[in-house]
């Protein structure tokens, strides 16, 4: 449905038949972590995230998954692998 408070005719899956069902009561503004991404929307109360409501929980626990400014890097072991071993493997499937 749309919203009707923060973000006027904007679609919201937080936005039922008895308003915003949010726990809030209504979306929060951003914060300082926040600044860079591309979901951020200028709202009626400030800047808000358009993803979530409550940008502060998300980025509680890490990083936010609706990030769009921040990379993550993947750590990746190389595998030491014995050769004598891999010649055998190999030698093996023919």
């Amino acid at each position: 449905m749309q919203c009707q408070t923060v973000l006027p005719g904007t679609e919201c899956t937080f936005w039922g038949k008895q308003g915003c069902i949010f726990s809030e009561g209504s979306c929060q503004t951003i914060v300082e972590d926040c600044e860079g991404c591309d979901r951020i929307v200028d709202s009626t109360i400030g800047r808000v995230c358009s993803a979530y409501p409550a940008p502060m929980k998300k980025w509680s626990s890490g990083i936010c998954n609706f990030a769009t400014h921040v990379k993550v890097e993947i750590k990746t072991e190389e595998l030491k692998i014995n050769p004598l071993k891999a010649s055998k493997k190999a030698a093996g499937k023919k």
